[in-house]
Order: C-alpha cells, then structure tokens, then sequence
C-alpha cells in the first residue's frame, strides 16, 4: 500500500513535468546569449511540478484531527480515495483547469499517506525491525522514482497522447493503496487512544505472535491514560517537555530538503541536458540513478537495525558531501563561469557516476531516515500532531527547493552544488551531536533516549511516560 501511495506520486509528477516540458520546450530552451546554466530556467514550469506540496502541506494538518480522532487506517482510506480521484482527473483532463483541480486533489492525497503510513508502520513493528519496516516507505518512493522515469522513456516515443498515458497509469497503484487499506488492521495505540482495548491487545498478540505481551501491553496504556489527558495537542507540543522532539521533527525535514536531492531527482532529465547528455540519454540516465536509488536504500534496510540510525545519517552525509563537491567541481571544469562549452562523452559519464555516488549515499541515509526519525520520537499523545509538523515542514522546503532550483542554477551556476554540500556538513554536524540512537527502543519507551542525552536531558521530566518503571540505559 505504502508502494502503491508514493509510486503513484512519483508516476504522476514526473509524468506530469515530462508532458509539461514537451508543452514548454520552444519557449525555455536555450535563447540566444543564454548560458547552460540558464537553459531550462522557466518560472511556469518549477511553479507546476512544485505546487502539488501545498496542498499536501495543508492537508497534513487535517489529516492530524482524521488520523487521532478515527485511526491511521481510514487516513489511509482517505488519502488513497482522494487520490486516484485526482489521478483520474488528470488523465481525462479537457483543459488546464482539470489539471490544477487533479493535481491539488493529488497533493491532499499525498499529505494524508505522509502523515498516516510512517506512524502506521512505527507502531505496528516491533522495536527491533522497527527501522528496516518503516523503510518500506522510502523504498516505495524510490520505486515510484524509476517507475515515472520508465515511464517518461516509453512515452517520449509516443506521437500522440503519451502524457495522458503517464497520467492515467497512476490511477493503477491509487486503486491498489484505496482497496488494501480497507484490509489492514489498525495499529494497537490507535485502538487504545479510542478506547478499544481488549481489541488492542488482540492485535498485540496477533502481531507480536505470542501471547505475552503484558508488558508492552502496559506501556501502551500508560501512554494512553497520557494521551487522554491532552485535549489540545497543538497546544501542548509547545511545551518544554516536547522541546526535543519538537526541534528533532523541524529539523529533520528541513535539512533532508538541503541535502539537494529533490534537485536532482525532479529535474534530473533537464540537469543532464545541461550537462550535455541529448534528449534520449538523459532520460536514461535518470533511469539509472532510479535504479541505484532503488538497490542502495536496500542497504538501509538490512543495516539501519544494526548500525543504527546516527552511523548511516554521518556516513551518508561524508559521502554525499564529497559527490557533490565532486560534481561541482566538474562542472566548474567544463563550463566555468560563462555557462559556455560542452561536456565530452568522458565527463559526461563521469559526472553521472559521482551524482550516482550522491544517490547512493542518500539512498541509505537521509532518504529513509529523514521519514523513520521523526515517526518514532513523539509519544502518543502528541504523535499525530508531531508527525502532521514533518509532513508540512518537508512538503514546504520541497516546494520552496523546487520552486527556486533553476533561478539558483541560472545564478548560482556551478556554486549550487558547492551550497548543498556546505549544508550537508552542517546537518552531519548537527546530528553528531544532538541526534541520540533510537535503534531497538520501544516507541513508547523513547523518553529514556532524551533522558539520556547529553544536552536534550534537562527538558524531560522524571515522571515521563517510560521512565517512571523502567531504569535501563541506552547509548546516544
């Protein structure tokens, strides 16, 4: 279901700018005196592939209220109801009013799935597979990436209607994520945060497969008598005793946004061109970086459980860093300041191997961590409101990212890739030393990893929910 969610997206709004630089291609490619890096600057164009995150960043904030009040399952229903309806509309669009009106139902799609599904699969997964199930989520968007990319290769070859072709395909996956939602069972803490206990801890059994479960069981309703007590959630995320969190799940989002990945993966065929690959082998190219995008968050999988989510966010972050200096530096070599000259074949491959390098290194890093972190720190109490906060700071910076990503090429020229980097060295900075281990802790048990910290200590309270009976230690 989680595939089927962000595959659809993926598929539809890669499609979508494929279809619209077709639409647009005479009117931004290159004009006299233009330099490579101002090619494809078209304020139109970044204007249509990044509007979608408005509309998901206000949905999240509703979906919050759907999601505490009826469950994470029915925000599920919902959002995939919401979305292939905007599916639909789009690949039976008449006119570009059809297509606005689709591409907004499609964003308020997205921010349900974004605010439902991580905390769906934070809670249903027991703490030691906790991380490579949650992962699940971000293999979905990688999936859904290579899958619009092939997708945009088969239909630039059509004559006549390929975008509908683009856009009526994610209709497929939205019926699939509506349909197997209505299958799944709901989480144990949403059953007891609505009252339904003894269902609860059936679930518990059935999804743990034992029957002793007493002392999870009891954490969960220690965290719910918590939650009753909380009328306004908004209101209390505010509080001191949230402050970790509360930093942790802004952050998060804002910096996975600088690391420049939505650059590269929304406007990879247009980068390449400017890089000098022709209109077939960019779309290739970024078919090949769909696929080490796909193959490196596998790595996550097996080894954020094992290593842990702060060696796989530095170790990323070291390597991302690098690639992107590399690719700067590169371009640097060939175009310089003027934006004039070309690259050979030789330099165009190489600079697709070291943005593979990039790929590779979010791939297994802030790919997936950037949606697990923030799923698995809030208590329960605030954890819809907390989660509904990542999903709008992320669809914001991505919005903003993708609105501006070609003023800043155009101006920034080869320095764009030298600017990410010096934010990836920042937020690997950051996370070496506010970030603590949550690897195999019990989600509702996660107070004892701030309590434990160095500096995010003195904001949590002695009696907070997980510490009062439990005095076990945890690296951070």
């Amino acid at each position: 279901m989680t595939l089927a969610s962000r595959g659809a997206l993926r598929l539809w709004m890669n499609s979508s700018r494929s279809s619209f630089h077709k639409c647009t291609e005479r009117r931004k490619t290159k004009r006299a005196g233009d330099s490579q890096y101002c090619k494809f600057e078209n304020h139109l164009l970044t204007l249509f592939t990044s509007s979608l995150y408005l509309a998901a960043l206000v949905a999240s904030f509703f979906a919050s209220a759907t999601t505490r009040a009826l469950g994470r399952k029915v925000s599920m229903t919902v959002g995939g109801s919401i979305f292939l309806v905007g599916a639909v509309l789009n690949g039976a669009a008449q006119n570009v009013l059809m297509l606005i009106i689709g591409r907004i139902l499609l964003g308020i799609g997205i921010g349900y799935a974004n605010q439902s599904v991580p905390v769906y699969l934070s809670e249903m997964a027991p703490a030691k597979l906790r991380g490579a199930l949650n992962i699940g989520f971000q293999m979905a968007i990688c999936i859904g990436i290579l899958s619009a990319n092939l997708v945009n290769y088969g239909t630039s070859k059509m004559q006549h209607n390929g975008w509908r072709v683009s856009l009526g395909l994610a209709g497929a996956p939205a019926i699939i994520m509506t349909i197997g939602s209505l299958f799944l069972p709901d989480t144990p803490n949403s059953l007891i945060e609505r009252g339904q206990k003894e269902k609860a801890k059936e679930m518990l059994q059935k999804i743990r497969g034992t029957p002793n479960v007493d002392e999870e069981y009891n954490d969960l309703l220690e965290a719910s008598e918590v939650a009753r007590l909380i009328e306004h959630p908004w209101k209390n995320i505010r509080e001191r005793k949230y402050r970790p969190q509360l930093i942790i799940t802004c952050l998060i989002p804002f910096f996975q946004q600088l690391t420049g990945i939505n650059v590269i993966m929304f406007y990879a065929p247009v980068l390449f061109k400017t890089l000098g690959f022709g209109n077939d082998a960019s779309l290739m190219s970024a078919v090949v970086t769909g696929l080490v995008n796909v193959f490196c968050t596998c790595v996550s999988i097996f080894t954020v459980d094992k290593f842990g989510r702060r060696a796989l966010f530095i170790e990323g972050g070291i390597q991302m860093m690098i690639a992107q200096i590399a690719v700067g530096s590169l371009i640097a070599s060939v175009f310089g300041v003027s934006g004039e000259g070309s690259f050979s074949k030789g330099y165009g491959n190489l600079a697709l191997v070291f943005i593979c390098v990039y790929v590779a290194a979010f791939a297994w890093s802030w790919g997936p961590l950037g949606w697990l972190v923030p799923s698995e720190i809030f208590p329960l109490e605030i954890r819809s409101a907390g989660q509904s906060i990542n999903v709008s700071v992320n669809m914001f910076f991505t919005f903003v990212i993708g609105q501006l990503f070609l003023s800043m090429l155009c101006n920034m020229k080869f320095g764009l890739f030298y600017f990410f980097a010096g934010w990836v060295l920042i937020m690997t900075i950051f996370v070496y030393f506010f970030l603590p281990e949550t690897k195999n802790v019990p989600i509702e048990e996660m107070n004892r990893v701030w309590k434990n910290h160095w500096f995010w200590g003195k904001y949590i309270p002695d009696d907070a929910v997980g510490l009062a009976n439990h005095n076990q230690k945890f690296d951070v």
